[in-house]
């Protein structure tokens, strides 16, 4: 949906029937509160990243995608927007990607701590086996061979487990921080409010990662594969 809307008073933007709605500074287009991520100033004057948006101050609102928040900063729309001198940081893309990851792996840690995630190739096929698992999870960096033999053990469950995603959105390193073990390649959510919790926040930083490859906001359905870790 288009509109046409001061860019001062995104924090006061229009409501939709479904729910609070805000417009895009870069892309000019209204959207849900979900599909963008909010920026504040922070007492130095400097652009941040209010993830949870509850961050005082007045908001400027940005489609999640690393493309667009480049471009804002690119384009000076922050100062702009708030009508004043902002520091914009050369690294803003980047540092709002870092804390995307570290939100994902906080909540994949709330899942352990929950009993709602196992990790290891035996404990990840036991759970898909006995259709307990809500997500599988593989190490960005994993190596494809273990990650082909679950998609095996999956696909031979599709009957049981329909629709599962499967994400590899983050690298062995930050699934050993999250789940507190070492070399962790493999890893299957159960069911439960922390396991949705993790699955909203990858589905946050994989399209950051990834919506300019379908256009601006969009969803995409692949996932990052780096080299592999055996």
């Amino acid at each position: 949906m288009l509109a046409i809307a001061d860019p001062t008073d995104l924090d006061d933007g229009p409501r939709t029937k479904s729910g609070t709605a805000r417009m895009c500074v870069v892309t000019r287009q209204v959207k849900p509160v979900d599909e963008l991520i909010r920026f504040v100033l922070s007492p130095q004057g400097e652009a941040i990243a209010d993830l949870k948006r509850k961050l005082p101050g007045r908001g400027l609102w940005i489609s999640i995608s690393r493309e667009s928040v480049a471009e804002a900063a690119k384009r000076g729309l922050f100062a702009k927007s708030f009508k004043r001198a902002v520091k914009t940081s050369p690294s803003l893309a980047a540092d709002t990607e870092a804390l995307l990851v570290r939100s994902t792996i906080e909540a994949l840690a709330m899942a352990a701590k929950a009993g709602q995630a196992v990790s290891g190739f035996a404990k990840v096929e036991g759970a898909i086996t006995g259709g307990q698992a809500a997500a599988v999870v593989h190490a960005s960096d994993g190596a494809a061979d273990g990650i082909r033999k679950l998609g095996a053990v999956l696909h031979q469950r599709d009957a049981v487990l329909t629709n599962v995603p499967v994400i590899n959105d983050l690298s062995s390193d930050e699934l050993d921080l999250a789940l507190g073990r070492s070399n962790v390649i493999h890893a299957a959510l159960l069911a439960g409010p922390a396991t949705k919790t993790f699955l909203t926040r990858c589905q946050t930083l994989h399209r950051y990662r990834h919506s300019a490859e379908d256009g601006a906001g969009g969803k995409t359905s692949g996932h990052h594969q780096s080299e592999p870790k055996a």
